[in-house]
């Protein structure tokens, strides 16, 4: 098991009667101790670690923008962002990943929907294309001998005719995937909070256009439907942006991690960004 520090312990003992670890969930390439446990005949989903910034990120999701949900979504009990850790209520359902949902239009058109719910307006923001541009450049940077130098070139090219200008953000998952969506008795259900952040709405289609949509166009149409929300001009510009940082920091962090399968991944995210696929 992912061990916790003797403060978090303290305070699930403090939070929780005579916890005990039913399973170990933790991701084995990132520091985050993630347990299923069980108290007073409650079961919990403990997240803790010792630096990762996403807790606090969830935690601040909760607390600002999550609680106004129910049933689809899981509820806090406690947390610390000083010790980075927080407990929510056991959400029961089966990871739509690698099962016959992951293929399923409905699952689909459902999780369009609670996209629809979960995009709520936040602010403008003068500094936000920007800042997309100058991640983007120093993803290039970093990914010299990593991707081929002429694919570098041509996305560096095509920051140069970006549009700088205020764009209206929004509440977002960070990393909306069937990996994060669960089902019960046929309802989607969405965990995961950990990337939530103020975004532009469609850095939420990346990750799926590159993986559950290619080739599947009939699963992404049932997305969309569900989502209703039609894409301007001015929104395609800064999807392809989001596209392009996504893609190279695919690369990138993939690489910083000795993870080749998705460093692959990542370079297939490049190609298509250039193909426009």
């Amino acid at each position: 098991m992912r061990e916790l520090t003797l403060v978090q312990r303290n305070l699930l003992d403090g939070w929780l009667d005579d916890w005990e670890v039913l399973a170990d969930l933790s991701w084995p390439l990132q520091d985050t101790a993630v347990l299923d446990v069980r108290s007073g005949g409650r079961r919990y989903i403990v997240k803790a670690s010792r630096a990762s910034h996403h807790i606090a990120r969830e935690i601040d999701a909760h607390d600002q923008f999550l609680r106004r949900f129910s049933v689809w979504v899981p509820q806090l009990a406690h947390s610390s962002r000083d010790e980075l850790i927080l407990v929510t209520h056991y959400l029961p359902g089966e990871l739509v990943e690698g099962t016959d949902a992951e293929v399923d239009p409905e699952i689909y058109r459902q999780a369009g929907c609670r996209l629809k719910q979960l995009l709520v307006p936040g602010p403008l923001s003068e500094h936000y294309i920007q800042r997309l541009v100058t991640d983007a450049r120093l993803s290039i940077s970093r990914a010299r001998l990593l991707v081929p130098e002429v694919q570098l070139r041509e996305l560096e090219a095509r920051l140069v005719s970006v549009s700088i200008r205020p764009v209206a953000l929004s509440f977002t998952h960070g990393d909306y995937q069937p990996r994060n969506w669960l089902v019960n008795d046929g309802q989607l259900r969405v965990i995961d909070f950990g990337r939530a952040d103020q975004r532009h709405w469609t850095s939420e289609l990346v990750r799926l256009a590159n993986q559950q949509f290619a080739g599947r166009p009939h699963l992404e149409c049932a997305f969309l439907e569900g989502l209703d929300r039609p894409m301007t001009a001015q929104d395609s510009e800064i999807y392809r942006l989001e596209c392009i940082q996504q893609a190279l920091g695919t690369v990138v962090w993939a690489n910083s991690i000795n993870d080749s399968a998705f460093e692959d991944h990542g370079r297939s995210m490049v190609r298509a960004v250039l193909t426009g696929g």
